[in-house]
């Protein structure tokens, strides 16, 4: 795949385009948080890597070293306070067990319970969760079905490492997503395989073809949602196009091995490439959403 240049920062007033970044060679200090990432005209995904109120720009660092020092602190990205261990990708245990962002359905969302009365916070669940989200088909490490609010894409797919993404269906709350997805989870898989993901051998796929496949074999219990739910509940997208996504590495791995901060307080190499929420390293790849909240210090050549 081909290297994409660098974004140029434009008058867009966007929150990318407001970030602080750094200059070469100044050292990044803070609190970590998932990679921002986004898709320029080129194709090719831009990322910056987020520590507290500092950002660095790490296309322009690729084929150059990197060192990422996790300090020893974690502090919940809810609350702040500190944790001797982070939850759920960044929080600690009293919001994990507390809040509906980190409850069981927003990983399952056809168990919803807000109609029983237990969502943890109703009002958030109103603000998030009954809202219009989208049943889309992605080739990450293969063909899988996935679902996300119509306004994040296509960052859910640039988070997920997919070179090709589709959306099939548009339905009004999560919950019914979540009936949605548990339908083509019978016939293709929900998951990525993220070492195959890393390895860039994921071949193309006629992504419509598949949706044209799937929502015929699906045809009679999608008609027993419309039924249950209402005609117009759930919508199919015959207008959409695949979404191509390129990423920025100069290698691939041949071999996967996975850093983690808590075993290797440093990580360094030479920064080969980024692909989903992955630095990939000379010397192995990270994961750097699975330690959000952690304390780093990064510098970069």
């Amino acid at each position: 795949m081909c290297l994409g240049k660098p974004l140029v920062r434009g008058g867009s007033g966007s929150q990318m385009d407001q970030l602080i970044l750094t200059e070469p060679g100044e050292r990044v200090s803070g609190q970590l948080r998932k990679l921002e990432i986004r898709l320029p005209a080129s194709g090719t995904a831009d990322y910056r890597l987020r520590a507290s109120e500092q950002h660095l720009a790490l296309n322009a660092k690729l084929g150059q070293r990197i060192r990422l020092h996790h300090t020893g602190a974690i502090h919940c990205v809810h609350c702040g306070r500190a944790t001797r261990k982070s939850f759920g990708q960044g929080y600690c245990y009293p919001c994990f067990s507390t809040l509906a962002q980190c409850d069981l359905c927003l990983v399952r969302p056809e168990t919803c319970h807000y109609f029983k009365g237990t969502c943890r916070e109703p009002e958030w669940g109103e603000r998030h969760c009954f809202r219009p989200h989208l049943v889309y088909l992605a080739n990450a490490s293969g063909l899988k079905v996935g679902i996300t609010r119509g306004t994040n894409t296509p960052t859910r797919w640039l988070d997920q490492g997919a070179i090709q993404a589709l959306p099939i269906l548009e339905v009004d709350t999560r919950q019914q997503s979540g009936l949605v997805e548990t339908l083509f989870k019978s016939r293709v898989s929900d998951r990525t395989n993220w070492r195959a993901m890393l390895k860039g051998e994921v071949e193309p796929l006629d992504l419509m073809a598949e949706r044209d496949r799937l929502l015929g074999a699906l045809a009679p219990d999608l008609a027993a949602l419309r039924e249950r739910f209402g005609e117009g509940a759930i919508r199919p997208i015959d207008d959409a196009r695949p979404l191509a996504i390129d990423y920025p590495v100069l290698e691939w791995p041949r071999k996967i091995v996975s850093f983690n901060f808590d075993k290797t307080p440093l990580v360094e190499g030479t920064l080969m490439g980024l692909k989903g929420q992955y630095l990939i390293l000379d010397r192995g790849v990270i994961n750097l959403r699975k330690f959000a909240g952690y304390r780093i210090d990064v510098d970069a050549a």
